[in-house]
């Protein structure tokens, strides 16, 4: 059986090939381009609603179109596409990927257990040469944020806004698409049957959606794209029916001049109409988001030739219709549907419930991989993560986060009840996202792409000038629905930061009251207790030094481990570390303590084990390690100052040549990589045996060392836990104390433990408390 880790990360390198990168292409269609093709729905509809007026002279439906091509033009196509996709971080996309680039170029980030090992990590680049012109900007602007902790928090509140912003349009954008989709049957029943069947199907549909998310992004990635691919087609054959039918110079409308006309007739409402306009680009953050999924090529191709010409012909042919018909009834408004030609529009009606179920995936999926990011960063609360491909990276479900999902886009159905608002809600967090993402990147064109200050200028003037005029729009709807993100956002951002803060100070505590070399060294080898048989795996989140919890146990218990492994398990800014280098393993004391150091490093977008090959690869990690070791056997205390010299040691699937561990009765073959552990009613003693290399010569001292490691396994291991409870100092505010006795100490008590601890039987944990004064 092969190694999960490891075909997760060979996945994660995409492979080139052009039947590969069309076969993601047409995948991400279901994904990816669900929501952004949605919004032919309720575009024209949200922009008519109350502000401007459909008139005989056409300068209104002509000066919105022109505004939703250039539009889709510039943010989607020209920003998404062709600028902000080329700032993927190794293939990663999302608002945190382009703050983790932006930590390992500049020393903004504010993770606590940093080492320097972390940047020679393969994922961890930084670019080459840069001109000397360029680079003096750079420096400075490098210093500025370096020097300025208040900078640095700012950039991360910023990041925090977009990922919050992120998972409140994972709320709005479900409800509005259904909601849409189904308002088609007000053309086929009465006002009054029609407001009392129309909530209830949306909800309907939406508790569908969220319960088929368990199936993961590869099933209804491949069940999707068929139902995007139909919906786009079968638009683009409407759109151009009615232009060719209605009004063939439509066209003309394309013209930038247009727009003007527009807002010189309309003013004050045309201004305030741009918030149902902008919902044209709602999506486009999902190319970004859902980047890790698939990839940068499969998702240019499949937005340049297919989703844009498709949604340019929808959006030209509802015009053309609605060009020759000015006296709509009032009871259908300017809607989709009024520009369906009568035959067929039951068979749309039916396509597009369907596409606005695919809409919601699209965020639904950027959801679910940027709370996972954050829980890596530190700044969310640890939550069950499922993996739901062993063959494909990135495909997440996680179970708690779904269902709050559905339950708020329930709340939000059938509190509004209409578009109007589900859309001014819905393009507030839209274009707030986007504008995060401007900010962001006009950083990363400096300090990681070396690139002149004056084009980050250029970039953040252009295209944050737009986007702040569709976000003034948006915002001065606050009343009338656009309230709701802010109010989500802002109770997602207290978690975030709250969680964040209180991580922070916890880490400073065990930092703070962390245990001496020199108090180890004078109790002796013995630690002044009884050695027993077996391995102590103490949890602690520091990455050098002794945690005060050990010295809790020597002084309070009769006896110890023979073997003690001191495991901090920690993320890097970068998306994926390899499974080559995923351990850092160290000593602490001489080598006849038996205590020992182990880093397990994991990206924000890695797979964390939960099951017995994490034993088993932490365990091959320490033997690798003994047998490698060439330090040499100095009793002086100097020696052991400092114990942050530390061995990079891959897991034992990505270690052909290093030392594998047998766990069974002889039988097992030198060839196999696998731990098998035989489950049975009666408690057998496993024999554990190391299969060693045949080429290097291991000294005497080393195969004892190992022979104790082995012995120690086969009498069983017990992991010890620190279970902290955090209070705030005597003299704090009374700020800190509300956020550190009553929200940290809520998220922690709320909150998964460590992953690899998860399958491990209850007798075989130690929990110890402990109260932490921060």
């Amino acid at each position: 059986m092969m190694d999960l880790e490891s075909v997760i990360y060979k996945s994660s390198v995409k492979d080139g090939s052009w039947k590969t990168v069309l076969t993601l292409a047409y995948q991400s269609l279901g994904v990816v381009y669900g929501d952004l093709s949605t919004s032919p729905l309720y575009v024209y509809k949200s922009t008519f609603a109350d502000d401007i007026q459909h008139s005989e002279s056409n300068e209104e439906i002509y000066g919105v179109l022109s505004f939703v091509f250039w539009t889709l033009t510039l943010i989607p196509l020209l920003k998404y596409v062709f600028i902000v996709l080329r700032a993927h971080d190794n293939g990663e996309g999302g608002t945190f990927a382009l703050y983790s680039l932006l930590c390992r170029h500049a020393q903004v980030g504010l993770l606590p257990n940093v080492q320097l090992a972390d940047e020679e990590l393969t994922e961890y680049t930084k670019d080459g040469t840069v001109p000397i012109d360029n680079r003096t900007a750079e420096l400075g602007l490098k210093s500025v944020l370096e020097k300025h902790k208040v900078l640095q928090r700012v950039l991360l509140v910023l990041a925090l806004i977009g990922t919050c912003m992120v998972i409140g349009d994972g709320v709005l954008t479900p409800a509005l698409s259904v909601f849409s989709a189904v308002s088609g049957l007000e053309l086929s029943m009465s006002k009054e049957q029609h407001k009392y069947v129309e909530v209830p199907v949306a909800c309907v549909v939406l508790v569908f959606l969220f319960a088929l998310q368990h199936y993961g992004t590869h099933r209804v990635g491949f069940l999707f794209a068929p139902v995007v691919m139909t919906w786009l087609v079968c638009i683009s054959c409407i759109g151009l029916y009615n232009i060719l039918h209605w009004n063939p110079h439509v066209y003309e409308a394309l013209s930038p001049y247009y727009m003007f006309k527009f807002l010189k007739k309309t003013q004050r409402g045309g201004w305030m109409s741009l918030g149902g306009i902008l919902l044209c680009i709602t999506g486009s953050e999902a190319m970004f988001a859902d980047l890790g999924h698939f990839s940068q090529l499969s998702i240019q191709i499949a937005f340049t030739f297919l989703v844009y010409p498709s949604l340019i012909l929808a959006y030209m042919g509802q015009a053309a219709y609605l060009s020759k018909h000015h006296a709509i009834e009032s009871d259908y408004r300017i809607g989709f549907y009024v520009s369906v030609p009568e035959k067929i529009r039951w068979p749309v009606l039916a396509i597009a419930i369907l596409q606005a179920v695919v809409g919601s995936q699209a965020i639904i999926t950027g959801t679910f991989s940027i709370i996972k990011q954050c829980s890596s960063m530190g700044c969310f609360p640890k939550v069950k993560i499922i993996h739901t491909s062993s063959k494909v990276h990135g495909q997440i479900y996680i179970p708690e986060i779904n269902w709050c999902l559905m339950l708020l886009c329930l709340a939000i159905t059938v509190g509004f009840r209409d578009t109007k608002r589900m859309g001014n809600a819905s393009g507030l967090a839209v274009i707030t996202v986007m504008l995060v993402t401007t900010c962001l990147m006009s950083l990363v064109i400096v300090l990681c792409w070396h690139k002149s200050i004056f084009l980050a200028i250029c970039f953040i003037f252009f295209f944050g000038s737009i986007e702040a005029l569709y976000f003034s729009a948006s915002l001065i709807k606050f009343l009338e629905g656009a309230w709701v993100p802010i109010a989500l956002s802002f109770i997602f951002l207290i978690v975030m930061y709250v969680w964040h803060y209180g991580t922070l100070k916890k880490y400073e505590f065990d930092v703070q009251n962390k245990v001496s070399i020199n108090w180890l060294l004078s109790l002796g080898p013995t630690l002044g207790i009884v050695r027993v048989k077996g391995i102590g795996l103490i949890h602690t989140e520091l990455v050098s030094g002794i945690p005060a919890i050990f010295s809790h146990f020597v002084t309070n218990l009769p006896a110890f481990h023979q073997v003690v492994i001191f495991l901090c398990v920690k993320s890097v800014p970068v998306p994926h570390v390899r499974p080559k280098e995923r351990f850092l393993v160290g000593r602490v004391g001489p080598k006849e303590y038996r205590l020992y150091r182990c880093i397990a490093r994991y990206g924000y977008r890695d797979f964390h084990k939960d099951d017995n090959e994490f034993e088993k690869d932490l365990i091959c990690s320490i033997a690798e390690f003994i047998r490698s070791d060439t330090s040499e056997n100095n009793p002086g205390s100097e020696s052991f100052d400092d114990d942050t010299k530390m061995t990079v040691v891959g897991t034992s699937a990505s270690n052909s040549e290093g030392i594998r561990m047998c766990e069974d009765d002889n039988s097992q073959t030198e060839e196999s990589l696998e731990l098998r552990v035989v489950k049975s009613p009666e408690i057998v003693k496993k024999r554990v045996r190391f299969v060693l290399p045949e080429s290097p010569q291991i000294d005497l001292s080393a195969r004892e060392e190992l022979q104790e490691l082995m012995q120690a396994r086969e009498a069983g291991m017990a992991f010890i836990m620190g279970h902290s409870y955090v209070k705030a100092k005597r003299g704090s505010s009374w700020i800190k104390k509300v956020v550190i006795n009553y929200g940290y100490d809520f998220l922690r008590r709320n909150s998964r433990g460590p992953t690899y601890a998860l399958s491990i039987p209850r007798a075989s944990i130690l929990e110890v408390g402990m109260v932490y004064h921060v």
